[in-house]
């Protein structure tokens, strides 16, 4: 009796839910399918793909490569997504801070042996300002950081999409 067994490999990776189904459709393209022994996996925000592949495939090495090329796309645009969030929010923390560090600086002088109220007021302005000022600053920059960020991403995808034409092309 010889009979031919299946042999493959197993592949196991970690994703954010939002790019769950680029991922899916971006591993088919490198010869993947999921395994269906396995769960999907779902946790905060990830989920975790079990995939396999016929482990004796033409071309394995260029479409290992060309795999690699695929995830480092898909890590940018993942940057480029946590980047929309990260620098509006630290520029609504430096505005809230140093509205922090101005109001410190009105209550000290308010607390001074002899009081000196016009110090108090000239520092406690600009601390009510940026304190206020937090919240626009970060409506602003994230609007300002979405339109800068929006080419780059489009551009990773579209990279994205041509290397997995690429690997289509090979399997």
């Amino acid at each position: 009796m010889n009979e031919k067994m299946d042999v493959y490999d197993y592949f196991k990776v970690t994703v954010d839910e939002g790019l769950l189904s680029q991922y899916i459709d971006g591993y088919g393209k490198f010869g993947w399918k999921p395994d269906e022994n396995m769960e999907m996996e779902r946790n905060m925000g990830k989920a975790v793909l079990h995939f396999k592949r016929e482990r004796h495939i033409l071309n394995k090495t260029e479409l290992t490569r060309l795999q690699r090329h695929y995830e480092a796309c898909m890590n940018e645009i993942r940057t480029l997504e946590k980047s929309k969030n990260s620098v509006p929010t630290m520029v609504a923390l430096t505005c809230g801070l140093s509205g922090c560090a101005f109001m410190a600086g009105s209550v000290f002088a308010v607390t001074a042996a002899p009081p000196v109220i016009w110090l108090m007021v000239v520092l406690a302005v600009p601390g009510f300002f940026l304190w206020g000022a937090a919240y626009w600053g970060y409506v602003r920059a994230k609007r300002r950081r979405g339109n800068k960020v929006a080419p780059l991403i489009e551009n990773k995808y579209e990279e994205a999409y041509e290397v997995c034409s690429q690997a289509g092309k090979l399997l």
